[in-house]
């Protein structure tokens, strides 16, 4: 497991954006409100925590409903994330009691549905029981110690670039900068990549995270140097100015934790189902879905080996802090 690549990376993290005044409030109300319902707290998942036309709801599904909208409520805090749980749970209830009532109950979409929940149902319980309990502290702290050992403080540098289809215009740009003109001016009106809203900015990145070409000649410059000619990738040609470089060290603990979790639980994943699937018999009948399906595969292997070997990506969009 290559720990480095994503502790010195940039991690993208779901957040839910609030206006400022109703995040004030919010900040406000905390004061004054409960962080979460003292039952949601409580060990007896028995507990009844609301009761809809006389169905009990219980700690139990609280909890498993909070599960369920983990991904899009991933960091609101309780005095919000309950609510929302209660209104989910409300909407899903009333509406089922209406389908029951309706006599649903016998159709075959309800069966289907039924079949096809029961059995993600059981892999989430496999998971809980058999997965989850192998991904320890202990076991996560024993990976990054030893990622820790091996670790080197990486370089990365910031740069700023301006995209062009040919050398002629290439040049043309060179002549206008060595004329005066302002690197970030010529890049919005020029560049052909996304970084263009931002004066031609791609943030900070490491050596392997660019084309090898781009990266060869961005690290050989100096604070501020621009590259003297242009330089020639598979996406065109560019000029290449150097804002900053830094050496950038491993991240602590604590702040890679949650991400070296998901990591080795969806590695985990993956381990149990190569070993079923290599006892399992699969069958694709539909020959259009076994080609996507085996596509699919080859590519997603690809791209394994690729990012193993290193090979970066080409500049794009905005900059990345």
């Amino acid at each position: 497991m290559n720990l480095a690549r994503f502790i010195t990376g940039s991690l993208l993290i779901a957040a839910l954006a609030v206006s400022a005044p109703l995040a004030r409030a919010q900040q406000k109300d905390q004061r004054t409100q409960p962080a979460a319902p003292a039952a949601a707290a409580n060990q007896n998942g028995d507990t009844v925590v609301m009761r809809i036309n006389g169905y009990n709801v219980t700690v139990n599904e609280l909890r498993l409903a909070s599960e369920d909208l983990s991904v899009q409520l991933p960091n609101v805090p309780p005095e919000m994330r309950y609510p929302l749980i209660a209104q989910y749970l409300l909407e899903r209830h009333l509406l089922a009691q209406k389908a029951i009532k309706d006599g649903m109950t016998n159709s075959d979409e309800y069966k289907r549905r039924v079949r096809f929940y029961q059995y993600k149902a059981l892999r989430d319980a496999y998971f809980v029981k058999k997965i989850k309990p192998q991904v320890t502290d202990a076991v996560l702290r024993k990976i990054y110690d030893e990622e820790a050992k091996k670790f080197k403080p990486v370089e990365r540098v910031r740069a700023r670039h301006i995209l062009v289809s040919s050398r002629e215009e290439a040049e043309k740009v060179l002549k206008e900068l060595k004329a005066g003109a302002k690197f970030e001016e010529l890049a919005k009106k020029y560049s052909k990549d996304g970084s263009k809203e931002f004066g031609g900015d791609l943030g900070y990145f490491t050596a392997d995270e660019m084309v090898p070409a781009f990266s060869k000649a961005v690290f050989a410059l100096k604070k501020g140097e621009v590259t003297q000619e242009p330089v020639k990738t598979d996406y065109g040609w560019h000029i290449i100015r150097l804002e900053d470089r830094k050496k950038v060290g491993m991240q602590p603990f604590e702040a890679v934790k949650k991400v070296l979790r998901a990591t080795l639980l969806r590695r985990k994943v993956e381990e149990a189902v190569f070993k079923l699937r290599q006892q399992a018999r699969v069958e694709f009948l539909d020959p259009d879905l076994k080609k996507l399906y085996d596509a699919a595969r080859k590519r997603a292997e690809q791209l394994r080996k690729k990012q193993q070997a290193g090979q970066g990506k080409a500049p794009q969009n905005g900059p990345k802090k």
